[in-house]
């Protein structure tokens, strides 16, 4: 009578043990798990205004308002010894002017992704590893020599805004980088 008890406990077990692992198998991996595992280990490197000069025929024609940022993996980050900012305001200013990605004129042949996949890219060849997942482009203004001059030369004025090339918001759920761990020193 015993060993009918054991054996009916043992088979008991046994069936709930197998019924409660087939539903924890059946269940579909969680989405947003993976997504916040994502979210957790990036962070948002904010990058500076900066002018670049366009010119032609050996003569300043205008100059680019360039603001970009960029989505990093912080832990990859963590373990570059260079000045990441500063990259990435070389980089801007080696596809503006270097490479002359923006044709002044053409603007509206523009392509934003392509312009942001070759920065991403670049960088991360430089740094040698996958450090930047995103670059945001907050802004790409183009304002001739003229426009500067006019709107300068009346007192009280500031710069108004030129020809709008590209324009994106940052994202507001990744955390910004402490711009003291981003510079040179770590």
């Amino acid at each position: 009578m015993f060993k009918l008890i054991i054996t009916g406990i043992w088979v008991a077990a046994v069936t709930l043990g197998s019924v409660y692992f087939s539903i924890q198998m059946s269940k579909a991996p969680d989405p947003g798990a993976e997504e916040a595992a994502k979210k957790a280990v990036q962070e948002l490197v904010r990058g500076e205004t900066i002018t670049y000069p366009v010119i032609a025929q050996g003569r300043v024609q205008g100059y680019f308002l360039a603001k970009a940022s960029f989505v990093t993996d912080k832990t990859k980050l963590a373990e570059i010894k260079l000045p990441i900012p500063e990259l990435l305001t070389d980089e801007l200013y080696t596809e503006l002017v270097g490479d002359k990605v923006i044709r002044v004129g053409e603007n509206r042949n523009f392509d934003l992704k392509a312009f942001k996949a070759r920065i991403k890219e670049s960088l991360n060849r430089k740094l040698g590893t996958e450090v930047v997942l995103d670059v945001i482009v907050e802004q790409i203004d183009y304002l001739t020599k003229e426009e500067l001059q006019s709107n300068l030369s009346k007192p009280g004025s500031s710069v108004s805004r030129g020809e709008r090339v590209a324009e994106e918001a940052l994202p507001e759920d990744i955390p910004v980088a402490d711009k003291k761990e981003n510079s040179a020193g770590h």
